[in-house]
């Protein structure tokens, strides 16, 4: 199985000082707006929007999508009326930013280094930000993706979730292809960073600042000492462990969210083609999550919840495919009633106890087990399904 290793961008990869950044950005932006908008107005609405995207915990909104619903009604303007001049500065301004930020050449060794492993590497940076900054940004570190064959760089395009959410590292995994082995997050920001991997349960180094302690049990230092610690370290033992509820949480929230963003680029044939007769479509994928959801998976907890001992019988549902006809329903019904299903399955478990987690039932195939084993199942036929349809979608 092959290594993964995430890393983080700003205060990373690359000396960036984000705090004293993002005031110039916002000047830049709002100068460069400002035929359209009051400078004044476009940083207080770009500030609030910003904000609005941190926290979102939208499954079926793009951070992208939820900053547009707040932002562009502030300024009372049509998204497309500013589209093409914002677009320009990304290309022209954006770039005169460069020399508010340093690259750092331990972090390029450290990178290339990481690929003559034959690891993934995949950049683990706040997707705040359009594709295009983010770009220019590893291009400033010295670090082009022309050069650099990244396995996933993520951008506010296509993620639901900001770092401080523990959900954005299951969504960062399952657009990986959420594969089974070893993999280190590692990143400078404690609370954007260390915590929210820990509690996703994500192996992390922690590049800690002087003077800083770091939480119990996370290996630390500088980009250096990386690279000593991977050295020495058995990686076959740096595996994800979604067993913490925090993390089961968030794993059930990724899924939707992986969904609604393979669906943006489909084709009408692309939902409905099959790789063979025999295999299910990305639709038929789709409408086998939301119906496993609705009428097994909450039901079952339900029963746990309220039964002690509770007896889970297992369920057939593959038949469900050409029972239901789901080759024939409508694609975009089907994403949004998954987003009901899946919302009330995480909203129920959301609110349980720690005990609760721990309640015994006994199923008919897997025998005497918890709720909390019970959803981790749930987890991984959610991984499964992620990857077939990924996998079909190559095909189609």
């Amino acid at each position: 199985m092959t290594f993964s290793l995430l890393l983080d961008l700003d205060d990373t990869l690359l000396d960036s000082n984000i705090d004293a950044l993002i005031p110039v950005y916002f000047k830049k932006l709002a100068a460069h707006m400002a035929d359209s908008v009051p400078p004044d107005k476009f940083i207080r609405e770009l500030a609030r929007g910003t904000q609005i995207m941190y926290t979102s915990t939208r499954m079926d909104r793009t951070l992208e999508q939820v900053f547009s619903e707040n932002f562009y009604p502030a300024l009372d303007l049509p998204q497309a009326d500013l589209a093409a001049a914002i677009d320009k500065f990304y290309d022209d301004v954006f770039p005169t930013l460069e020399p508010l930020t340093k690259p750092r050449p331990e972090a390029i060794a450290l990178v290339e280094w990481a690929f003559s492993q034959g690891w993934n590497v995949a950049i683990a940076t706040d997707p705040l930000f359009p594709r295009k900054a983010i770009l220019h940004r590893l291009r400033w570190a010295g670090l082009a993706p022309e050069k650099y064959p990244f396995t996933l760089i993520p951008d506010f395009q296509t993620f639901h979730f900001a770092k401080a959410s523990v959900a954005y590292f299951p969504e960062f995994l399952a657009r990986m292809g959420w594969t089974e082995g070893p993999l280190l997050m590692v990143g400078d920001s404690l609370e954007r960073d260390i915590i929210p991997a820990k509690e996703a349960g994500i192996p992390s180094f922690w590049l800690a600042m002087d003077g800083q302690a770091p939480p119990d049990g996370v290996p630390h230092g500088k980009l250096a000492d990386l690279r000593r610690y991977l050295d020495v370290t058995d990686l076959s033992t740096l595996k994800v462990d979604y067993s913490l509820p925090t993390a089961l949480l968030a794993f059930l929230q990724a899924t939707p969210a992986v969904f609604h963003t393979l669906s943006l680029s489909l084709t009408p044939d692309q939902w409905t083609k099959r790789p063979q007769p025999s295999e299910w479509s990305f639709l038929e994928v789709l409408c086998h999550l939301r119906d496993v959801d609705a009428e097994v998976n909450l039901a079952r907890v339900e029963t746990v919840l309220r039964e002690d001992n509770a007896f889970i019988a297992g369920q057939m549902t593959d038949q469900w495919a050409d029972e239901r006809q789901y080759i024939r329903q409508d694609g975009e019904t089907a994403l949004q009633d998954f987003f009901v299903a899946r919302t009330r399955l995480v909203d129920r478990l959301r609110g349980i106890s720690p005990t609760e987690w721990e309640r015994s039932a006994r199923h008919t195939i897997f025998g005497p087990t918890k709720l909390r084993e019970l959803v981790s199942f749930m987890v991984d036929h959610d991984r499964l399904h992620i990857q077939q349809a990924m996998a079909t979608l190559k095909q189609s």
